[in-house]
């Protein structure tokens, strides 16, 4: 007899679900609200303070930069009504047939060096994190390293100072260096959150905010195995 296997589903997290879990296990992230419509947009903006930044919340929109679907800086609500609009024709255009859920709200997040904070699961090993460089240099460089889960404070230790771009995390030609205990901590967190969840099947924190005196995930990212 023939034994039939087992199909995994996967389903991608909101940024917003993504965020409200991580929270909870204590993960430093920005505040992230769903608004479902220009109305709520323009109230979640006003009780957070601005600027604020828009994202589309949609499922069918893969690259939503590129769709119109991000909006940074915004100042005031006037600022906000006009991007919620210009954001939801130019989405409108781009994908025609897509579900959107609304717009995610956020507070923009003072700048720091960005770094990436990672985790997929390998047939072999199982979960693997991965820390280097974030933003588009990871896609550019390249320049990360990996441990096998779970990851210990020495473990995260060496990951950091491994990375070939770490003098950037030191202070590079005059600027501040990065709190790398507290980098350290947040790679030691992430692997006992994943460690915990073994319904995770994807974790990505890019970018996150190195800063002199903490860090900030800005995106969050999560995919689950029903």
């Amino acid at each position: 007899m023939s034994q039939s296997k087992r199909v995994t589903v996967s389903r991608v997290l909101t940024e917003v679900e993504s965020k409200e879990m991580l929270n909870a296990a204590g993960i430093p992230v920005v505040e992230t609200l769903l608004a479902r419509n220009m109305k709520e947009a323009v109230a979640i903006s006003r009780e957070m303070g601005y600027p604020v930044a828009l994202k589309l919340m949609s499922e069918d929109v893969v690259h939503k930069s590129d769709a119109g679907g991000v909006q940074l800086g915004l100042q005031n609500n006037s600022q906000v009504e006009k991007a919620y609009s210009a954001m939801m024709k130019s989405v409108r255009a781009a994908y025609p047939g897509a579900k959107i859920d609304g717009v995610s709200v956020q507070r923009m997040a003072r700048p720091g060096v960005e770094v990436i904070v990672g985790m997929s699961k390998d047939p072999q090993f199982g979960p693997v994190l991965m820390f280097g460089l974030g933003g588009v240099m990871v896609e550019l460089l390249k320049d990360v390293s990996f441990r096998i889960v779970p990851v210990t404070k020495f473990d995260a230790s060496e990951m950091i100072r491994e990375i070939k771009g770490f003098p950037m995390l030191q202070g590079f030609r005059g600027s501040k260096p990065c709190d790398l205990d507290a980098l350290e901590n947040l790679i030691v967190r992430v692997s006992e959150f994943v460690d915990c969840n073994p319904q995770i099947k994807e974790l990505d924190l890019n970018p996150v905010f190195a800063y002199e005196d903490g860090v900030l995930a800005v995106d969050a990212r999560l995919v689950i195995e029903a």
